[in-house]
């Protein structure tokens, strides 16, 4: 009897899957893992953290890179994007073009210089784009927002303006991954304009004390560093620049 080359690829495959599952790593509460990404259920709304994982780009890009200024083969970004909308459902994914700065929009989302992207509206996701940079999303009762919060945007005040777009609360925040304190060393220039000392820089302990002082009742931390897991994320630092871009999206319940 021949064997049956489909079910052994079938179960390989099975069992490959498996494998990844387990070696995921363990989640804060409350996120937990869609697929290959991590998503979290807020009391207002909820959040999407991308990985680098099930898309079409290739290369250094390989293969979710959701970032339209990288050098990547535009129509795989396309591609991309187009899945993540779809994961998350929404009718269109609100955007700006991130310059480290601290602006925050709110419904509109066509490209302009903005830092953070917040919607009002049911069925629209806002969404910023990363590579060490923390993802940070606010969601309240009449908005969801979602910031690109490096050294210079917390130093700058983005997180504050973000709690200003999403209006009165109670505000609940998550963290997304990010490049964490294990491999982020910085020089004294950053440390002054956060308030910090040492040789690296715990960006997650910096917003976390920046939501707490703007007034977000809860504050949740996935707990991963994108400079650490060159599997799932995309690291500008550790990869040398030369990299695509995950992102965080937030949107209404």
């Amino acid at each position: 009897m021949r064997p049956d080359r489909g079910s052994s690829r079938s179960r390989s495959r099975a069992s490959d899957a498996a494998r990844d599952a387990t070696s995921r790593p363990r989640l804060a509460t409350p996120f937990g893992w869609d697929g290959e990404h991590l998503r979290v259920e807020l009391p207002a709304g909820a959040a999407l953290f991308t990985t680098r994982r099930g898309g079409v780009s290739q290369g250094a890009f390989a293969s979710l890179n959701l970032g339209p200024w990288t050098e990547d083969d535009p129509a795989h970004v396309a591609a991309n994007r187009e899945r993540v909308r779809e994961l998350v459902g929404a009718r269109r994914l609100l955007q700006g073009r991130q310059v480290h700065g601290t602006r925050v929009a709110v419904d509109e989302g066509h490209g302009e210089d903005a830092d953070g992207q917040a919607t009002t509206r049911a069925g629209v996701a806002a969404i910023v784009l990363v590579a060490d940079c923390l993802p940070v999303v606010l969601v309240a009762p009449a908005a969801a927002a979602v910031m690109h919060a490096g050294w210079r945007g917390l130093a700058g005040g983005v997180i504050e303006a973000g709690v200003r777009a999403v209006g009165e609360g109670p505000v609940a925040a998550a963290i997304g991954p990010g490049i964490g304190p294990c491999c982020y060393e910085v020089g004294p220039d950053v440390h002054a304009a956060l308030g910090t000392s040492g040789p690296t820089a715990d960006l997650k302990a910096v917003a976390r004390a920046h939501l707490e002082a703007a007034g977000v009742a809860a504050v949740h931390d996935c707990g991963l560093c994108t400079s650490c897991d060159p599997v799932r994320f995309f690291s500008h630092r550790r990869d040398g620049g030369l990299t695509g871009r995950q992102a965080g999206l937030a949107w209404r319940a």
